[in-house]
């Protein structure tokens, strides 16, 4: 199958042609995609070397599916000439998520709002990603009312100029990416600030949730941190819902929701933690407990590696799920 991979020079892209490859999907022509400044360069895959190509190359090939991590503006312009070809697009942007057209996945989640006729797929936000994954279960059990999130995510959710902005200042230099010193510091601001004092990043996780679990009913209020932690995003999750629950009953949902898994042992110090989470694909969700300030209200916390299952593994699994249904050809 052809396969195309747009921005595969970049964090992400690398890491979709590694999850790509582990995770066996049957590509036999590759067309790595970046920058003018990458053209002919070589990137491993599949045991060997691909040329980076041009978009227009990768176009004229008809590649099945083209997976993005480039940026939104090279989304809002490539994703649709890829489209226009025959080809499916999974977009990592946020270019395309809002738009009523196209379906926002996560596979373990709503699988069913992808469309055949759907060219353009969106990938949600990775802080959405992980948050959306424990609380899909629980929100069709209880229904969610509302929800505040704060997160603590690390410098690799900002590419490779946030890893070399915290590398730099750990070794004594000083950082030119972040506005603040990221090392021994936590920056209250990622993405533009908005009129209304939200981040475009905060607001994300607002709309992208609503879409994701069909319920635009559902209140969310975001506050998105940067930490000085190489990988792994963490958040600090509090949700009252509509109906009551229990304890027993949160443990064994979330142990049976498919990419979770449940670290919540306090008395043996076991909770989820950025550090162990790098590098695995699941969302582990810990710190569970009850909320008496509220009716029905949870506090957990919950962790994943933001770069495979907040960005390259869920793009791959989403061609994983257009392949079973046999729209690939």
């Amino acid at each position: 199958m052809k396969v195309a991979v747009v921005g595969a020079t970049g964090l992400v892209g690398s890491k979709m042609l590694e999850v790509l490859e582990e995770r066996g999907f049957p590509v036999t022509e590759l067309f790595p995609v970046a920058s003018p400044r990458s053209y002919g360069r070589k990137v491993k895959a599949f045991g060997k070397e691909w040329t980076v190509v041009s978009p227009e190359e990768a176009i004229a090939a008809k590649p099945a599916v083209a997976i993005f991590s480039a940026g939104g503006a090279a989304s809002g312009e490539l994703a649709p000439k890829f489209a226009a070809a025959g080809c499916y697009v999974v977009d990592n942007s946020s270019f395309w998520r809002m738009d009523p057209a196209v379906p926002l996945i996560v596979p373990e989640i709503n699988p069913d709002a992808l469309r055949r006729d759907a060219r353009i797929i969106a990938n949600p936000n990775c802080s959405t990603i992980q948050m959306v994954m424990a609380l899909a279960p629980l929100h069709k059990a209880f229904g969610i009312r509302r929800i505040v999130v704060s997160t603590y995510q690390s410098v690799t959710g900002s590419g490779m100029k946030g890893i070399r902005d915290l590398e730099t200042e750990r070794a004594g230099g000083q950082g030119t990416f972040y506005p603040h010193p990221i090392d021994l510091n936590v920056l209250p601001h990622i993405d533009s600030f908005l009129e209304t004092g939200y981040t475009k990043e905060e607001m994300k996780m607002v709309n992208e949730t609503r879409k994701i679990l069909g319920d635009p009913s559902i209140g969310v209020s975001a506050t998105t941190v940067r930490v000085p932690v190489e990988g792994g995003h963490s958040e600090s999750v509090n949700v009252e819902f509509r109906k009551p629950f229990t304890l027993e009953e949160v443990r064994r949902l979330l142990a049976e929701m498919p990419g979770v898994t449940v670290q919540d042992d306090p008395a043996n110090n076991l909770y989820p933690m950025p550090i162990y989470a790098w590098g695995k694909d699941d969302v582990f969700v810990g710190r569970l407990r009850l909320d008496p300030s509220v009716e029905n209200g949870l506090n957990f916390w919950c962790v994943s590696d933001n770069i495979r299952k907040g960005a390259a593994t869920n793009a791959v699994q989403i061609a994983e799920v257009l392949l079973r249904n046999g729209w690939l050809g």
